[in-house]
């Protein structure tokens, strides 16, 4: 929630019928701006950044713990982060890429998977409340980190002419149709599918947050205003999302890692 829609929601001088001019402070672009918390020079730091930061210290320092001093019977941290490591590992990178092939991207697997669940997260972390992943910008440059990947691995197993027919669709025995289909699996490939991935990501915490935030300054809107029976319907709802958004925020990121390794199963396979 923003610092400016918090401070409605919690005025006590704006509920139904009010005359003062205060309606409902409904959620909006508004929700997802924040102002700087330092500047330095002409870059602003802000809430956002914030949190981002702090999702690489606890992914690093996390799994730093877990497996620096690795032991044979392991300690309670350390099996925690075996069975998320295992978890990424076998049930994404394995199912995806075989064994052999997945072994070298479980590092990059992994981080991507718990970097966005954590910033996920966040949403409904007190003080926090908010779902870095809800602005655009950090799943772009996830999905840019694949992309590169992707297109660095066909070039390296088919070269040029083999990355041109793997993004292309090439198929002779389309026949009359093959040209149509390259220009479509050309912009589907290089163009569509980074934006998509990005895309999928973002859309799912925005509207969620968006959801989350409706709900609960509805809450207190409609207390406010002595309408109880609502204000504690919404106040359930509230509570319904949070737990519908628990199971969100870890299934984009699941979605997000198992697209990352359908893509690059693509590019590591034979073209025909």
């Amino acid at each position: 929630m923003s610092a400016d829609q918090t401070q409605l929601a919690f005025d006590w001088s704006c509920r139904i019928m009010a005359d003062n001019g205060c309606g409902f402070p409904a959620p909006g672009l508004h929700s997802f701006l924040f102002k700087p918390i330092a500047t330095f020079g002409g870059f602003e730091f802000n809430k956002v950044m914030l949190l981002a930061l702090i999702t690489t210290l606890l992914v690093v320092t996390f799994f730093t713990l877990a497996f620096g001093k690795a032991k044979v019977v392991p300690g309670k941290l350390q099996m925690i982060g075996e069975a998320g490591y295992d978890f990424v590992r076998r049930g994404i990178v394995y199912e995806t890429l075989g064994k052999k092939e997945g072994e070298k991207f479980v590092p990059l697997m992994v981080s991507l998977f718990f970097f966005i669940w954590i910033m996920n997260i966040w949403s409904v972390i007190p003080l926090a409340q908010f779902p870095v992943s809800s602005i655009i910008a950090y799943p772009m440059v996830l999905a840019a980190v694949v992309y590169v990947v992707w297109v660095s691995m066909t070039f390296k197993r088919h070269g040029f002419v083999g990355f041109f027919k793997n993004v292309t669709g090439y198929d002779k025995e389309l026949g009359g149709v093959l040209p149509l289909v390259m220009v479509i699996e050309f912009f589907s490939n290089l163009l569509v599918r980074p934006f998509t991935h990005a895309v999928r990501l973002f859309a799912n915490m925005f509207a969620g947050h968006l959801m989350l935030v409706m709900f609960t300054v509805a809450s207190w809107y409609l207390l406010n205003s002595w309408m109880i029976p609502a204000a504690g319907v919404s106040f359930v709802m509230t509570i319904v999302m949070i737990g519908f958004e628990l199971f969100v925020q870890a299934v984009q990121a699941y979605v997000f890692v198992l697209l990352a390794c359908s893509y690059i199963q693509g590019a590591l396979a034979e073209h025909h």
